[in-house]
């Protein structure tokens, strides 16, 4: 991986890039996947074709609203979409809603455990923790 604000290679799992101290995808200077130079609106890096949307933050995400989301609305996959991960987040509310229905509600039921397990992850986590595995990293479940 390579940071976004000096285009040099920083580990994957590194909170600030050691080169500039800035948080690794919180820029739009460079391509984190291969390095090439961007413009800060571009949307698809032009040398390796990887999508720069998908990296952009969308503002600091509070782990106290994720956790209290996953507890009280886990069932529903809102803490997915408030984190940034929508893939996960439909499929828990797929789960949840037709499953639910197919299953009496013991789909439901599944899904609901699942989002107040991790509601309470979320909340066990320091700050940095929180920040690092499930904003900054790519931890979808658990």
């Amino acid at each position: 991986m390579y940071c976004r604000n000096c285009g040099k290679e920083v580990d994957e799992h590194a909170v600030a890039c050691p080169g500039c101290g800035v948080a690794p995808k919180s820029q739009k200077k460079f391509c984190f996947n291969c390095g090439q130079e961007t413009n800060p609106a571009q949307v698809i890096c032009t040398k390796c074709g990887v999508s720069l949307a998908s990296t952009l933050s969308l503002g600091p995400k509070n782990k106290l609203v994720a956790g209290l989301l996953g507890i009280l609305l886990g069932s529903l996959g809102i803490h997915k979409f408030y984190l940034g991960y929508n893939k996960e987040g439909i499929i828990m509310l797929v789960v949840s809603v037709a499953g639910g229905m197919v299953t009496c509600g013991a789909g439901s039921v599944v899904v609901g455990i699942i989002g107040l397990i991790e509601g309470i992850l979320y909340l066990t986590k320091s700050d940095e923790e929180f920040d690092r595995v499930y904003v900054q990293g790519t931890k979808t479940w658990f």
